[in-house]
């Protein structure tokens, strides 16, 4: 009951942020409290380290290489391209939006793609005069596709890197399975998103009244090296996944190198577009304490009997059939996450499928079914993801307040049949390939 108590009051802090503590401080806060209360010790601080900090790192690298591409107009640029191609059919624009949001979410991680495409969508929507019931029904894919097709690559979210750390999944093995686990994921995603907004889209749009593609790049030189850098980075993660380098290595060698093209270090700074100051200011430096903090509280809360609650839900799963143990452990963890939050919720579902001991199929699907769980899980509830939490505070910040009660409306319609499809497609495909 400590464990518990600790940790929803250190979820609330996360969630409520008084006085601008942040999710950083708020976690750091309560792992000190359950350290001192003595439901985890120093022994666990190394364990949780090591789970995390190359996830962390990984994701604050990828964050700025997003954010140092944003300053120079690489996703506006896009954006644009995608708006043109529309050609003025707001229902041809619609998926073409959701493809964006898939393809930025696979790179740049699920909480780039939400709040680096979302602002960037919604300020072409505004300027292309929709109706509000439109531009929400834009805004929302944005933020829903971010997530449910964060499933390809190992650095699209922050939970598959943990997950494969973890478990010691290679880069290409995770992709050989997920890549075509998240195309049944962004079809599903886009006929549910269809399904539920077809009615609000408007049909038609003025493609005049957009700029040119061409006008939204502010720094040629970081958008030149842009395609080069991104192609190397991925093939580099493929290339170095066997001699045992980390992500956050491969990943921050890049991130310096953008850095170094961004702000002209190779010509004493002059003509540097970029800010590089405000780039490294808003890099989310919280993260690396929010992960150690609350990874403590819920080791702890694993540590006092959660961990083997949920091996032994598991175990049941498992003891039925390999169907019902990959789409029971798919939701399970979603309904967690969706109440307790993806990243704690991460964890609890490595340890309990690390315990439960079950045959070597089923514990790889149940890992994988894990990942999409956290992946679309958090889209139940705002309090799922910390990317969820952050886009309504941006959406709040541009003047378009999504309340929870409308987003919990729209989620538990739209998530489940998005999850349930995914899930399947890894039963289906993980046996075919093994």
């Amino acid at each position: 009951m400590l464990a518990l108590a600790i940790f929803v009051a250190t979820l609330v802090l996360v969630i409520w942020q008084p006085r601008g503590l942040g999710i950083g401080w708020s976690a750091l806060g309560g792992a000190v409290v359950a350290m001192l209360a003595g439901v985890v010790g120093w022994a666990d601080l190394g364990t949780v380290w090591h789970i995390v900090w190359d996830a962390t790192f990984t994701f604050v690298a990828l964050i700025v290489i997003s954010l140092i591409l944003d300053e120079a107009g690489f996703f506006a640029w896009a954006a644009l391209h995608v708006a043109r191609w529309g050609g003025g059919d707001g229902r041809r624009l619609f998926p073409l939006v959701v493809l964006l949001g898939a393809v930025i979410a696979a790179f740049f991680a699920n909480d780039g793609a939400a709040l680096l495409l979302t602002p960037i969508v919604l300020a072409i929507l505004l300027r292309l005069n929709f109706p509000p019931a439109g531009a929400t029904a834009f805004i929302v894919a944005c933020g829903f596709v971010a997530d449910t097709t964060s499933l390809p690559l190992v650095i699209s979210n922050l939970v598959n890197i943990v997950t494969a750390n973890y478990f010691q999944v290679s880069f290409g093995r995770y992709a050989a399975v997920m890549a075509p686990v998240n195309l049944v994921s962004l079809a599903a995603t886009l006929l549910v998103l269809w399904l539920y907004f077809r009615r609000d889209i408007p049909e038609r749009y003025a493609v005049a009244e957009l700029e040119p593609p061409q006008s939204a790049i502010r720094d040629r030189a970081v958008f030149r090296a842009a395609f080069p850098l991104l192609g190397v980075l991925l093939v580099a993660y493929f290339a170095t996944a066997p001699l045992g380098i980390p992500i956050a290595v491969v990943t921050g060698a890049a991130a310096l190198l953008l850095m170094a093209v961004a702000g002209r270090w190779f010509a004493g700074s002059k003509g540097a577009v970029v800010p590089l100051g405000k780039v490294l200011r808003e890099a989310p430096w919280q993260i690396v304490l929010f992960s150690i903090g609350m990874y403590l509280v819920v080791y702890g809360l694993g540590n006092a009997g959660l961990t083997k609650i949920a091996a032994g839900v598991l175990i049941w799963l498992a003891d039925k059939s390999t169907f019902v143990a990959t789409v029971g452990t798919g939701f399970v963890v979603a309904i967690l996450a969706s109440v307790m939050n993806n990243m704690p919720a991460t964890l609890v579902g490595a340890l309990a499928i690390d315990r439960a001991g079950v045959a070597p199929l089923t514990k790889e699907l149940m890992l994988y079914a894990n990942v999409i769980g956290n992946d679309l899980g958090p889209k139940f509830t705002p309090i799922g993801s910390l990317a969820t939490l952050l886009w309504l505070h941006v959406l709040a910040g541009k003047g378009q307040t999504i309340t929870w009660a409308q987003y919990m409306k729209i989620g538990l319609v739209i998530t489940p049949p998005v999850l349930l499809a995914t899930l399947i497609a890894l039963w289906l495909w993980l046996p075919f390939i093994s």
